[in-house]
């Protein structure tokens, strides 16, 4: 494996985690740190979606208690029944929407001028948002258990909203799960759950659709970005749990704001070039 291309694997893997379950859009970093790190085309685009997986994996094993209690009792507590419907209901209307316009976005928008607008278009949302909440908190849902298939449905398609790259995965069911009446730590933590079978998805999707693109040579440097994105989310989650106890989401609105301003900035001035 060539060292270069292990290094930028491995830069790549650590934004994808530390990025994944913050509203700050890990599509839009990735694509944005590929273009810095000269690492793009259609295999990398690949590679970013596979990573997920390893974001994904420091859920399942964070919540690893949980997950097997669910898994357990599917068949005997209406509790669990429930959870798993959910799941199912949050996660239909990316995964349609995603098949039959993702080909489409990704020619369109996988870019990072229109991340950039992305960025600050969901800051001032968030922002707007968090005002909102302030000014009428009106919390329904206290935990997860306590969700109906109706609140699923309305953060699935929340979450939906993500396809556009820049907009954020987390942040839109999270955003969305504080607007249609969820704690801050149900949404946060249902935004965790519902990256399971989300970016699992996704990430078996792209592998079969691409195989063509892919070869055994390519296991080292898929392994590299996966094991970080896995070290470095399961420290962004635990951290995350942690900061929404005593913070809102505003210091990210404000991150994504001055971050998409950089990029249109830099990309204006010619100061850098940004690749397709």
């Amino acid at each position: 494996m060539d060292p270069v291309i292990a290094i930028k694997a491995l830069i790549m893997g650590v934004v994808e985690g530390l990025t994944e379950f913050l509203p700050i859009s890990s599509t839009g970093h990735l694509i944005l740190a590929g273009s810095l790190l000269d690492f793009t085309g259609d295999k990398v685009k690949v590679f970013e979606i596979v990573i997920q997986a390893g974001a994904m994996l420091a859920v399942v094993w964070e919540y690893r208690a949980r997950i097997a209690s669910v898994a357990t009792g599917m068949f005997t507590d209406a509790g669990a029944r429930r959870f798993i419907l959910n799941l199912l209901i949050a996660f239909l209307p990316a995964a349609i929407l995603g098949l039959i316009f993702g080909g489409l976005i990704k020619k369109a928008l996988f870019a990072p001028v229109p991340v950039a607008l992305a960025f600050i278009i969901g800051g001032f949302v968030i922002l707007w948002a968090e005002r909102r909440h302030r000014d009428s908190p009106q919390v329904r849902v206290e935990s997860v258990d306590d969700m109906t298939p109706l609140d699923a449905l309305k953060i699935g398609l929340a979450q939906a909203f993500a396809l556009i790259p820049g907009t954020s995965r987390s942040g839109a069911t999270i955003i969305g799960g504080l607007l249609f009446g969820l704690s801050r730590r149900a949404a946060t933590e249902f935004s965790f759950f519902l990256a399971i079978p989300t970016l699992l998805g996704a990430t078996v999707y792209s592998l079969w659709k691409d195989r063509a693109l892919l070869s055994v040579a390519d296991l080292p440097v898929f392994g590299v970005g996966t094991v970080a994105a896995f070290v470095s989310a399961f420290v962004c989650v635990r951290w995350l749990l942690r900061y929404i106890s005593t913070h809102d989401f505003s210091v990210f609105a404000w991150y994504r704001i001055a971050f998409g301003i950089l990029v249109l900035l830099t990309s204006w001035s010619g100061l850098v070039v940004w690749s397709e």
